[in-house]
């Protein structure tokens, strides 16, 4: 997710699949019938992709983006809800592409996901400017120079800020959002007020948001946004989101998020 490189599609040989046991896993997402593959050493999906694939208002037929997609998994949460039609799925670090363009292909949805690797402010060479109906990004968290750097490449790209990532984040978010366009976005509670105020420099007015928390008894952790292009300020908060019980359980809430059985 550090937004530099060149653009390119990808084409990857299929004789590759599924997966190499000595450096990767192969996940049953429990969704679906959704599979993803996870390199061993480099970043995983964790909690708050699930969460911010249950949070998203992204309708069936709408097309969506994703920014910093990783090794796909957003588009697959999604599918797996009935969320979307269609999806661009950017990513600027090369390995990481491959592997998303690899899970698309064993999940065989070729037809409603387009991986490309590229910086996300080269958006409009690959959709019309004004064009999406809905953006999805799990951004890197660690704010520049706050937070020791990963010596593993991609874990550190995943986790860590340029100076100006979240500008131009933003600022392609607004370019090919339609009007009234959303963007759903997930990011650490205590910084919450500057991601706010970051959006609505970039004309993207923050709507409803939800806090999430460990557990009733400590502070929020995360908080989800819901963006919208071109809106009057009114903010909704909603109801806050509790991982664990006293007991140390999941909440029920958070079982059906992850669509576990009671």
């Amino acid at each position: 997710m550090c937004l530099t490189g060149h653009i390119l599609i990808l084409e990857v040989d299929l004789k590759e699949l599924p997966y190499d046991p000595q450096s990767e896993t192969i996940e049953d997402l429990q969704l679906a019938g959704l599979s993803l593959i996870q390199k061993k050493k480099a970043f995983r999906y964790g909690m708050d992709s699930v969460l911010l694939a249950d949070f998203a208002d992204i309708r069936p037929d709408d097309v969506v983006c994703d920014f910093g997609t990783g090794n796909g998994i957003l588009p697959l949460l999604l599918i797996g809800r009935g969320k979307g039609k269609q999806f661009y799925a950017f990513e600027i670090m090369k390995e990481a592409a491959e592997l998303a363009k690899r899970n698309v292909s064993i999940n065989q949805l070729e037809e409603k996901i387009c991986i490309i690797h590229a910086d996300v402010t080269d958006a409009t060479g690959f959709v019309h400017p004004c064009s999406i109906d809905s953006i999805i990004c799990n951004p890197p968290y660690s704010q520049p120079n706050s937070a020791i750097i990963s010596p593993n490449s991609q874990k550190a790209t995943a986790r860590n800020q340029q100076p100006d990532t979240l500008d131009r984040l933003l600022s392609a978010a607004f370019q090919i959002l339609k009007g009234k366009g959303k963007l759903f976005i997930i990011y650490p509670a205590p910084q919450m007020l500057y991601m706010m105020k970051k959006l609505q420099l970039y004309h993207l007015e923050p709507k409803h948001f939800r806090l999430v928390y460990p557990s009733a008894d400590k502070p929020a952790n995360l908080v989800l946004i819901e963006a919208v292009k071109d809106a009057k300020p009114m903010l909704h908060p909603l109801s806050p989101l509790i991982i664990y019980q006293e007991n140390g359980d999941l909440t029920n809430e958070l079982k059906s998020v992850y669509h576990i059985s009671e």
